[in-house]
């Protein structure tokens, strides 16, 4: 199995390690459509970053991010939690695939891709550009700092399991960011 190393600064601007991170998510996920490629190495890692990211960024940026600027508002802070929790729901789908060489895991890739790239264009045009604008450079290095301690945190945790993303995803369900689940619907 491949080593796929993520990496883990100590410090930055949080606008360019959040741009990094999206950079690293692009990168495994072409590992993910490289049939040549270890695949279940690149899902594992995958995994394991996105969630962490995800739940850093939701812990740590998104709630300072909105006191900070006047054009990150309570509505596109809201709409990125649910597309973390869309994301994750997506990623669920990814982990539970049996093999890496099935029509089943090539098409959760590419389902992962959509609902990912979406995602990343709309942050990186609706939260990171404001953040670079208004949010002094002192501000987004402390802010990239606890980022980086809350995402070092949740990869310290195993966070791309399995059994966490399912947690992750029913947790968003009880919370109203998904849909119910035809599968888990209880009524």
């Amino acid at each position: 199995m491949t080593d796929y190393p993520i990496p883990r600064p100590v410090s930055g601007d949080v606008v360019d390690l959040i741009l990094d991170d999206h950079r690293l998510f692009e990168t495994l996920l072409r590992e993910m459509r490289d049939s040549t490629a270890d695949r279940a190495g690149a899902r594992a890692a995958f995994a394991d970053v996105l969630v962490a990211h995800g739940e850093a960024e939701e812990q740590e940026v998104y709630p300072r991010l909105r006191r900070r600027t006047e054009d990150v508002g309570e509505h596109e802070v809201e709409h990125g939690e649910e597309e973390h929790a869309e994301i994750n729901e997506a990623l669920l789908a990814l982990l539970e695939c049996v093999g890496t060489d099935t029509q089943k895991f090539d098409d959760a890739v590419e389902r992962m891709n959509e609902v990912l790239q979406h995602h990343l264009t709309e942050e990186e045009l609706t939260i990171l550009n404001p953040a670079r604008e208004d949010v002094s450079d002192d501000d987004r290095a402390q802010l990239g700092q606890k980022f980086l301690a809350a995402r070092s945190e949740q990869l310290d945790q195993g966070c791309g399991s399995v059994e966490n993303v399912q947690r992750l995803v029913d947790e968003a369900r009880k919370e109203g960011l998904l849909g119910e689940d035809e599968e888990t619907s209880e009524g």
